[in-house]
């Protein structure tokens, strides 16, 4: 990025206009490129704990921290500058999920569940990969209807009605 500094500070003083906006839509490019990786990387701790949580049947604190602190961090990294839109739209998580995500999770998850006893392929058999999709999008939209401050109240709600949630809430108590 620092080249990229130079090379626009050097066209301004040049009166180059054309190219310092074109170092200027690259420059943008690759912070947004940045911004959903940050969003890609969140959102595959996501679906490691939902596909744990399906697959295991329970629902311990740490997974749901991470379930919490994964969709807290998508929230904020998701909404642009103008704190009017977004890097995703609601309308796209699924096909985002499925094209850039999910295989990875699926592979991650392989080693963790039950302590890694089945393979990534034994394990894409085994669980419900809509299901996963479907719980993952819902959890996601929450981040555009509740503010920050509610979102982790909501999200406690909604983890207690996954697999194992109630007695995950019952031990809270």
């Amino acid at each position: 990025m620092t080249q990229e500094l130079i090379a626009l500070r050097k066209s301004i003083v040049e009166g180059r206009y054309t190219d310092a906006l074109a170092i200027v839509d690259e420059l943008d490019g690759m912070s947004k490129q940045a911004i959903l990786r940050q969003i890609q990387s969140f959102l595959n701790v996501l679906l490691i704990h939902l596909i744990k949580n399906q697959v295991e049947q329970r629902l311990t604190g740490s997974w749901a921290s991470s379930l919490r602190n994964a969709i807290r961090e998508i929230k904020k990294a998701n909404i642009k500058d103008n704190k009017t839109s977004y890097y995703i739209n609601s309308d796209e998580w699924e096909s985002f999920i499925e094209e850039e995500v999910i295989e990875d999770a699926i592979a991650e998850a392989a080693e963790e569940v039950l302590n890694g006893v089945y393979t990534q392929f034994q394990l894409a058999e085994m669980m419900d990969r809509n299901l996963i999709i479907q719980t993952a999008v819902r959890l996601l939209n929450l981040t555009y209807i509740h503010s920050a401050k509610d979102l982790p109240a909501v999200l406690a709600q909604h983890l207690s009605q996954l697999p194992g949630g109630e007695d995950w809430i019952n031990r809270r108590k």
